[in-house]
């Protein structure tokens, strides 16, 4: 096993985080996280000659917010697995995306993988994924990348995707609160994008700056943070086919 890995992550429900830390846990000793959804979270140069990057998808791609915070974090020839993680439908030009991202900041791609989690939109979409079976599997893949680390491999890992890249997916609403918000201010804590703020007894959302990531709905104690309605309708009937279709997980080494 490596002695320790930076891991990098954005994991609005903690779907991304669960898949990549399984995949840290079983490929090194100490495990550095870096949260970079995290308000104050500010990247730099990566400290451990190995990292690991998951990163969710939105529509096919890697939020604009995420390749922003990556685009400050620099490798200098150092090592990186990619792991693009998807609500089951796909991933499309997603790991594409985020493996030129870490190329341009001088990073060597040593191998990158395209993770199921349970969709955050329509959680009974990939329900209860990553589950025992994709544990498995991610643990195997860190055992493979294992592998092609002590065997010094530096083959190209090629991925799935086209570029131009697809066009990013259009955000034309936000979550709202339900009257049981007692204004606790929790979600504007955890909002990545600071979207949210609390102005007298309203939670107020500026949806130019929100990208739907559910963050907000995650974590608020009251239950009260959901998805406008129609929203939320037409997001399931959108996805509705997809309920008892199990997509597998796909490894890159």
């Amino acid at each position: 096993m490596l002695d320790k890995i930076g891991f990098y992550y954005f994991s609005p429900t903690g779907g991304t985080k669960k898949a990549g830390e399984i995949f840290c846990q079983g490929i090194a000793e100490t495990v550095r996280e870096v949260n970079l959804g995290a308000q104050s979270q500010e990247t730099e140069e990566a400290k451990e000659e190995w990292i690991a990057v998951a990163a969710p998808v939105f529509g096919g791609r890697i939020p604009a917010f995420v390749t922003e915070k990556l685009k400050k974090l620099h490798g200098e020839g150092k090592r990186a697995v990619t792991l693009a993680v998807y609500g089951n439908r796909d991933y499309d030009d997603a790991l594409l995306e985020l493996n030129r991202v870490m190329e341009a900041q001088g990073f060597q791609i040593t191998a990158s993988a395209a993770l199921i989690a349970q969709h955050s939109i329509a959680p009974e979409v990939g329900q209860g994924r990553p589950d025992s079976k994709d544990q498995e599997e991610i643990l195997d893949f860190g055992r493979k990348v294992l592998e092609k680390i002590e065997a010094a491999g530096d083959s190209p890992v090629k991925v799935p995707g086209n570029y131009p890249y697809k066009e990013a997916m259009a955000v034309p609403a936000a979550p709202i609160s339900l009257p049981s918000c007692n204004q606790c201010g929790t979600c504007a804590k955890v909002c990545p994008t600071e979207a949210i703020s609390i102005e007298g007894t309203k939670v107020m959302t500026n949806v130019e700056n929100c990208m739907m990531c559910m963050a907000c709905t995650a974590v608020c104690p009251q239950g009260a943070r959901i998805l406008p309605p129609p929203v939320k309708e037409r997001t399931e009937k959108m996805l509705g086919a997809l309920k008892n279709v199990r997509r597998e997980n796909e490894l890159f080494l």
